[in-house]
């Protein structure tokens, strides 16, 4: 899971260093044909990155947040698990003590058997 979701995110930083490439090659394109200074294309530049950079950090924290949440709800839901698992087992631990241990029974008294008399 942990890493589907590198991959993930390491296939938006290539798409993100692929656009800015793209985004270069466009604004260097506009200033060859002289529709955009080359002071426009460098603050049009920076003000694209600045808001890359923006939109990463605030999707990085939201991808985090999520898989915290889900990591600390499986935590909880093992836990349960375990919790219950510990119980059944004290409970067949206490069974089989007793089943093993000797019981103590008390005896039934002899019985009295009849004596043939001599007459």
């Amino acid at each position: 899971m942990l890493d589907s979701i590198k991959k993930a995110v390491l296939a938006g930083i290539g798409a993100a260093v692929v656009t800015k490439d793209k985004v270069q090659s466009s604004l260097d394109e506009l200033v060859r044909q002289g529709k955009l200074s080359a002071e426009d294309a460098r603050t049009t530049a920076e003000r694209i990155a600045t808001d890359g950079r923006r939109e990463f950090d605030d999707a990085s924290g939201k991808v985090q947040k999520k898989l915290h949440d889900l990591l600390n709800h499986s935590d909880r839901k093992s836990q349960a698990r375990i919790d219950a698992l510990e119980a059944r087992l004290r409970d067949l631990e206490t069974r089989h003590a007793k089943a093993a241990s000797p019981k103590t029974t008390r005896r039934a008294p002899p019985q009295k058997t009849k004596r043939a008399t001599k007459s």
